[in-house]
């Protein structure tokens, strides 16, 4: 195998180095060489390659094989496709014919059904209806007596409402003096009340007058001696020379009082 590849490379040179045509694109080579490589390519080709051919060839022929047979067997499912088809849709048509003949047995059965509790019902609503109506009556007749009662209590209540009103009309005339005597008496207090409260009043204003003008005298003391222990320290007076002058008892009495209140 070494052999054809090499007798190749030497082929390729001698095509590479070949004289070329004139005007064209071809080349001159020496036939007998070249012939003689080919020779040499040919004789050292292994067997194996034939075989390799005689295999791609069955290769092809099982193929061929091979495609018949599936569309030997295509056709053939495609046959029993259509068969199952057939018989599927013939079954689908028996089992459906099947179930509308169910499907009225049973509309059939509920309808009678229907109509039996109709019936049944038209009945009950029949003899319910001669019930109440009797019931309707007998509570009507007892509504009746009962409104009936009610109605004289009402009036007697009524008429002994009307005796009582006109009684207590009277007696309330009657206390209609005691009334007025109790009015007077009660503005009486009133203005005694407004007279003592305006007297309470006047005595706490004047209390209360008495007391700041007390407070009053008190600041003003006070004031007179600040002034003068400032008057002493502007003319240069230490504090050993500050002598306090004695205050007022009327001043003392005045600040206790306020003081005390």
């Amino acid at each position: 195998m070494y052999r054809v590849f090499e007798a190749l490379d030497e082929l390729v040179a001698i095509v590479e180095e070949a004289r070329g045509v004139p005007m064209t694109a071809n080349c001159v080579v020496p036939r007998g060489d070249v012939l003689e490589l080919l020779d040499d390519i040919k004789d050292s080709i292994p067997g194996e390659l034939d075989d390799a051919q005689d295999v791609l060839d069955q290769r092809d022929s099982m193929i061929g094989n091979a495609r018949d047979h599936a569309d030997k067997t295509i056709t053939t499912a495609e046959t029993e496709s259509s068969d199952m088809i057939a018989h599927a849709r013939a079954e689908a048509d028996r089992m459906l014919a099947d179930a509308k003949s169910q499907a009225d047995r049973m509309v059939n059965e509920a309808a009678a059904h229907g109509k039996s509790l109709v019936d049944n019902a038209t009945e009950e609503a029949r003899r319910l209806g001669q019930s109440a109506a009797r019931e309707f009556e007998a509570v009507t007749g007892r509504a009746r007596a009962e409104a009936a009662r009610t109605i004289d209590a009402a009036n007697n209540t009524y008429d002994k409402s009307v005796a009582d009103g006109i009684a207590e009309q009277q007696r309330l005339v009657a206390e209609s003096a005691v009334v007025t005597a109790s009015k007077s008496e009660a503005d009486r207090i009133i203005d005694a009340a407004h007279a003592e409260a305006d007297r309470l009043r006047g005595d706490c204003d004047v209390y209360v007058d008495e007391k700041l003008a007390d407070f009053e005298e008190v600041l003003t003391g006070t004031l007179r001696s600040v002034n003068r222990g400032r008057h002493q320290l502007r003319t240069g007076a230490g504090m050993h020379d500050y002598v306090e002058y004695p205050r007022s008892v009327d001043n003392d009495e005045a600040e206790r009082s306020v003081l005390a209140g």
